[in-house]
C-alpha cells in the first residue's frame, strides 16, 4: 500500500468500528434536471468557465435537506451530539486508481447551483493535481459521493468520520415508469431515473429520520425543470 491507501484503509476501518452503519435507499425522477442541464451546459461553460456537472445539484439538494434535518449535520463526541450550524459539504473525488479524497466546500449553504459548480470544479481539479491544502480536507459536516459518475446504480458508502451521514447518488438512466396524468389516469412514460442511498450513524439517527432526509433530497431534485434560472 502507498501512503494514501494506508490512510484510506485506516480511516474506513475506524469508521466501521465507530459508527453503527445503516443505509436507506430512494428513487428520484430527475427528468427535469437532465433537461435543465442539457439546455444550459454550453452557455454555462461559456459564462462560468467550468463544466456543469450534476454534482452541484446534488450538493444543493443535500444542503436543503440538512436544513430540515440538522441531526444529520452533526458529530458524536462521547455521549454528546454536536450539531453544526454551517454546512461544510465534502465531495468525494476519485484520484485515478490511487484512491479518493473528499475536499470540502465550506459554507455550501451560502451558494446557488452556479456557485457550487465553481467551487466543486475548483476543489476537484486541485485534488487531482495534488494542490489541496490539508485544511481543505478537514472540517466537513456531511459528504456527497457521486458514484453514478462511474456507472454505479447504487451503493452503501462508509461514513466519513466524525460525520454522521453520507449521501451516494447513482447513475441516471432512462427507464419506463408509471406516471400519473391529471384526468387521464396512469400512463407509462420514459423518464430519467436515479437511485439515492444514505448511510447514517444509527447511534443518533433512526430509520424514520434517514428516510425523511432522503425524501427531502428527492423532492429537491425533482423540483428542477428545463426553464429554471441558474444565473
Amino acid at each position: 500500500m502507498d501512503r494514501m491507501r494506508k490512510m484510506t484503509a485506516e480511516h474506513m476501518v475506524r469508521s466501521k468500528a465507530t459508527s453503527a452503519h445503516v443505509t436507506s435507499f430512494a428513487e428520484a425522477d430527475v427528468t427535469g434536471l437532465v433537461q435543465l442541464r442539457e439546455a444550459t451546459k454550453e452557455a454555462f461553460l461559456e459564462r462560468e468557465g467550468v463544466k456543469l456537472t450534476y454534482t452541484p445539484f446534488f450538493v444543493k439538494a443535500a444542503v436543503e435537506a440538512l436544513r430540515e434535518h440538522p441531526l444529520l449535520n452533526a458529530s458524536v463526541e462521547g455521549d454528546k451530539i454536536v450539531i453544526k450550524h454551517d454546512f461544510h459539504v465534502g465531495i468525494a473525488v476519485a484520484i485515478g486508481n490511487k484512491g479518493l479524497l473528499a475536499p470540502v466546500i465550506r459554507s455550501a449553504g451560502d451558494y446557488n447551483v452556479s456557485g457550487l459548480a465553481r467551487k466543486a470544479a475548483n476543489v476537484a481539479d486541485r485534488a487531482r493535481n495534488k494542490e489541496l491544502q490539508p485544511d481543505e480536507l478537514q472540517g466537513g459536516t456531511f459528504t456527497v459521493t457521486n458514484i453514478g459518475s462511474l456507472g454505479s446504480l447504487m451503493g452503501t458508502p462508509i461514513i466519513n468520520q466524525p460525520q454522521v451521514g453520507i449521501l451516494a447518488t447513482g447513475a441516471i438512466q432512462k427507464r419506463p415508469v408509471v406516471v400519473e396524468n391529471d384526468g387521464l389516469g396512469d400512463a407509462i412514460s420514459v423518464r430519467h431515473m436515479m437511485y439515492l442511498s444514505l448511510s447514517y450513524d444509527h447511534r443518533i439517527i433512526d430509520g424514520a429520520m434517514g428516510s425523511s432526509f432522503l425524501q427531502r433530497v428527492v423532492t429537491e431534485l425533482e423540483s428542477f425543470s428545463a426553464d429554471a434560472d441558474l444565473f
